[in-house]
């Protein structure tokens, strides 16, 4: 018999609104001033002023690494660029990808191992991009959290796979398929230095999940104990 009271979608845990909702207020006032609905004139740039103050600048992160001057500024730059996308395309696919992945992280994740997943992630995209030879692109958007999400999930697939003797390398299509199709779009259209970030992302989220992740630190201290 159906419950008539169950809601009609899958209710999210806040965790991952709370991760969602900030890019798409974003993206929803940068739209209203690129339609002329908001800001008056001077709102058609608000997207370009956006990524001025935040996005990741690798030649701006490497120029404060190596003199150690750290600023305001430049901190917030490490986990502030997921807030700003090129486009509203570029901000759907990344709220529909953190909304998919957050709930089924979120669902065996606590809060806060969510937000530290996500954090870690988005930092450390940031620091390897910008610490890799030769890059100059800035970084914007936020596939390098969601990326990091998909190192969570892939970990818990990988553990599950474990626990019921299957093959744990099958916990890694995802990532194997999306740096496939990456390679491909590379190949037809040219490659982005993106990818860097992203697959820095997902290393981060999938190591990072086997301390935050229930019972995980636990488990960690025993196997430090055991050496």
């Amino acid at each position: 018999m159906d419950d008539r009271n169950a809601p009609p979608l899958n209710p999210l845990p806040p965790v991952v609104w709370l991760m969602a909702l900030p890019l798409i207020a974003m993206e929803v006032v940068l739209q209203l001033g690129e339609a002329g609905l908001a800001g008056g004139r001077e709102a058609i740039g608000w997207r370009i002023d956006a990524i001025q103050r935040l996005a990741f600048v690798p030649d701006y992160f490497r120029q404060t690494l190596g003199q150690g001057m750290w600023t305001r500024d430049s901190l917030l730059r490490l986990v502030a660029y997921p807030l700003v996308h090129g486009s509203a395309m570029h901000a759907m696919f990344v709220v529909v990808m953190l909304l998919a992945l957050g709930k089924f992280v979120g669902e065996v994740f606590r809060p806060l191992a969510v937000l530290a997943v996500a954090l870690a992630a988005t930092a450390g995209g940031a620091a390897v991009h910008g610490l890799a030879p030769g890059t100059t692109a800035v970084l914007i958007g936020g596939y390098p959290p969601v990326f990091g999400l998909i190192g969570a999930f892939t970990y818990i697939l990988w553990a599950r796979l474990g626990q019921s003797g299957g093959n744990r390398l099958m916990a890694f299509r995802m990532i194997g398929f999306l740096l496939l199709a990456q390679t491909l779009f590379g190949a037809l259209f040219g490659a982005s230095p993106a990818w860097i970030s992203d697959l820095a992302g997902f290393g981060a989220g999938f190591a990072l999940s086997f301390v935050v992740s229930p019972g995980g630190l636990a488990r960690l201290r025993e196997r430090l104990r055991a050496r």
